[in-house]
């Protein structure tokens, strides 16, 4: 009697948040430890990154092994059009409001609403650019992710070559994570020398 065996399936949103954790931790917990051993930051960095590319190797290594696949089970934000959100008008082509309310008690009344009227514009401007940071951060994420997950995707599709082969996975896994993180070593060592 021949068992099927089922593909098994790593769910991308869950891999991206446990990365996301993984390397914070390792980052936090590298330069934490750098304080009481006085390491200097490239150091840490070269610490962290290599930590970072043992836990990828590995969790790519058994993946592959595995022959588990990803599946993508972000949210989808296809809805957005261009030019929803701001019209067609030049940024900073807009006019500041001037006034001269005069001297007397109505000139002071007037100073006073228009001061209390500024400071409610200035409350609900800064409402819009935390939005707006928040705004810019989730984009962010969703980039990162979507690098993430495809790059993982790309190792993870392999896996049908892989399955079972630990030679075949160490090599595959070993070549992807180079990949992934070299890039950052050099940043980090061409920062330390210039």
């Amino acid at each position: 009697m021949q068992r099927s065996e089922k593909k098994s399936y790593y769910k991308g949103k869950t891999v991206f948040i446990i990365s996301i954790l993984v390397i914070t931790t390792t980052f936090l917990s590298v330069w934490l430890n750098g304080i009481s051993y006085n390491r200097g930051i490239n150091t840490n960095i070269y610490l962290s990154l290599s930590i970072i590319g043992v836990i990828l190797f590995l969790f790519m290594t058994y993946g592959l092994y595995t022959g588990a696949g990803l599946k993508d089970n972000f949210p989808k934000f296809r809805s957005y059009t261009k030019g929803e959100f701001f019209g067609d008008g030049t940024p900073g082509n807009f006019e500041i409001p001037t006034s001269a309310v005069g001297d007397g008690i109505a000139g002071i009344l007037i100073s006073i609403l228009l001061w209390i009227l500024m400071t409610v514009a200035m409350i609900l401007l800064f409402i819009l650019l935390e939005a707006l940071f928040w705004f810019t951060l989730f984009i962010l994420i969703l980039m990162l992710y979507w690098v993430f997950f495809r790059a993982l995707k790309l190792v993870f599709n392999r896996s049908g070559k892989t399955v079972g082969n630990i030679v075949l996975s160490m090599s595959y896994s070993f070549t992807y994570t180079i990949l992934y993180l070299g890039w950052i070593f050099v940043i980090a060592f061409l920062a330390d020398t210039f």
